[in-house]
């Protein structure tokens, strides 16, 4: 594993030509990966909407006017029963996200951990998306039997400051370093289509590369440009700048999962074949990411038999987390942590925030 990448080094391999990245990067999967296996995950939102943060790309946003229609957390049950119906269809790993800025030491928090401990009984990889955690939340989760923490940089730090407004860079990272502690597998990538640079998504790579460990599962996302959001006018990323970008995190990271994530349903059949060809060895199904259209399983599995490719069984990876009653222990004597705000504003999400206000007058 190389844990010395530089951004120039990163931008070389980033702008080869494309043939020639592609037959490296299918190279370096054929030496870490099954390059006929491919890890099934499916997405979960548990709470949907009414999110406090100013994210550019993000429906779920209380301040923005978009048709999501937002929900309680979900019951212990309900979660169960989505459970086994993603086992059935072929999912390795369930990923419960809510719609939080971060997490709370509340009764919410101890109901995700009875979800945690409920699904990894049913020998499911469980992962969840929770906004930022301190370690002492990190360890609880992981105690309940967490597999894997969902923490996306997005872009690259100097681009954050052009989409998000609400939440500092740096407690993303201290969020990954408190899963990496309790340790819980870092599941970390970003999105690509949001109007930043090739020097952006490099960057980004740069910052994932050099963790250590570096994450065990990389997303790369195409931006869903969703009416309402500040970036509704952005247009959709081509099939190459996907390809390219899959291959690249596959070279850079070689040992990690690279997930082919939101947007798929912009790709042909041929493209996300190529991306699988690039390095990509695990998707999201269902019919929905979180809030965003998705690929339906049937069509999922008739690619992959097109392709040769099977279902990666669960724990293949890491051992299965065994769950023990000391995440019902809430130690913490200093209340919820108060997460850094920035003091900056963006223009763009100032402006969709009050059309929002203005329709909904």
């Amino acid at each position: 594993m190389n844990n010395s990448w530089t951004i120039d080094r990163i931008l070389e391999v980033y702008n080869k030509p494309l043939m020639a990245l592609i037959f490296e990067a299918a190279q370096t999967h054929r030496k870490h990966h099954n390059p006929l296996e491919v890890q099934i995950s499916t997405l979960l939102s548990i709470k949907t909407g009414g999110c406090s943060e100013d994210c550019g790309y993000c429906p779920q946003a209380a301040r923005y006017h978009t048709d999501i229609e937002s929900n309680d957390l979900m019951s212990v049950s309900q979660v169960k029963a989505q459970a086994l119906r993603a086992k059935a269809n072929g999912s390795s790993r369930l990923c419960m996200g809510a719609a939080w800025r971060n997490i709370q030491n509340n009764e919410e928090f101890d109901q995700v951990l009875e979800m945690v401990k409920t699904v990894n009984g049913l020998d499911m990889e469980v992962c969840c998306t929770l906004g930022m955690m301190t370690e002492e939340q990190a360890q609880r989760l992981a105690d309940a039997g967490l597999y894997a923490y969902n923490h996306n940089l997005d872009t690259s730090e100097e681009h954050y400051k052009e989409i998000i407004s609400t939440r500092e860079y740096d407690d993303r990272i201290k969020t990954i370093e408190n899963a990496s502690k309790a340790g819980i597998s870092v599941c970390s990538g970003g999105i690509i289509g949001m109007g930043e640079s090739a020097e952006d998504r490099c960057k980004m790579l740069l910052t994932l590369a050099n963790m250590s460990p570096q994450p065990k599962s990389v997303p790369i996302n195409a931006l869903v440009a969703v009416e309402g959001t500040p970036l509704e006018d952005q247009e959709t990323i081509s099939i190459w700048e996907m390809v390219r970008m899959v291959a690249t995190t596959r070279i850079v990271m070689p040992e990690s999962v690279v997930r082919l994530s939101a947007g798929r349903t912009e790709m042909s059949d041929e493209g996300q074949a190529l991306c699988f060809m690039a390095g990509a060895s695990s998707i999201f199904a269902g019919d929905k990411l979180l809030t965003t259209p998705n690929p339906d399983i049937n069509q999922d599995m008739k690619l992959f038999n097109t392709l040769g490719i099977t279902p990666k069984a669960p724990f293949v990876d890491g051992d299965q987390p065994i769950t023990n009653d000391n995440y019902k222990k809430c130690l913490s004597t200093k209340g919820n942590v108060k997460w850094k705000r920035p003091t900056h504003t963006i223009e763009r999400n100032e402006k969709a925030k009050e059309k929002a206000k203005a329709l909904r007058n």
